[in-house]
């Protein structure tokens, strides 16, 4: 069972040159605005405010970084599908999203999709970005919003949009369904290690 105890904030990139050194394994988590990208970092890492959260679409701006332990590392994405952002700070997003797809530390990236909306075109944009080495897992996120048919019918739906090579599972933060399921994934892509790694 994974536990991340020394979970803490690490750094917030307005620019590649301020991402940390390209080390260790990082994880990433993308998603739309307001699908609960940062509900569902907090509980899977099981530290409340770890993530901030806000009812406002696009609170996400920069890159934020959190140490899970010296050679781990999580990555929260901006979210996408929101134009609130000064034209300024949506015109570096390519760059910075580029430069972290390129870092050979990034193992994975969870995407987190309102299970009530299923795969948009921005989220099936976000696989296509996946280099071919780096994993992605689905969360269905607010599942406890849908009853268990329709929980049933959203991941058969995903499941058959995504395909082969991607993995999906019902997830909520608010009722703790799937957390320890997203935990386990987590855990293992942190344990991968590269060529020269300990």
């Amino acid at each position: 069972m994974f536990r991340f105890p020394q979970a803490h904030f690490l750094l917030s990139a307005a620019a590649p040159a301020q991402y940390p050194p390209d080390h260790g394994v990082e994880v990433a988590f993308a998603g739309r605005s307001n699908a609960g990208k940062s509900s569902a970092i907090n509980a899977i890492v099981a530290h409340r405010g770890l993530a901030r959260s806000s009812k406002t679409p696009g609170r996400t701006r920069l890159i934020n970084f959190f140490a899970l332990s010296e050679r781990s590392r999580l990555v929260d994405l901006p979210g996408y599908g929101y134009a609130s952002a000064p034209e300024r700070e949506r015109r570096a997003w390519p760059a910075l999203i580029e430069a972290l797809r390129r870092r050979a530390s990034l193992r994975g990236v969870f995407l987190i999709v309102d299970a009530r909306r299923g795969i948009g075109a921005g989220d099936e944009e976000l696989i296509a970005w996946t280099e071919e080495r780096q994993r992605v897992h689905v969360l269905l996120s607010k599942s406890d919003k849908l009853t268990r048919n329709e929980g049933k019918q959203a991941l058969a739906a995903a499941a058959a949009a995504l395909g082969e090579g991607v993995t999906v599972q019902l997830f909520s933060a608010r009722s703790g369904a799937g957390v320890e399921q997203a935990r386990q994934r987590l855990g293992e892509w942190l344990e991968l290690t590269g060529p020269g790694e300990d």
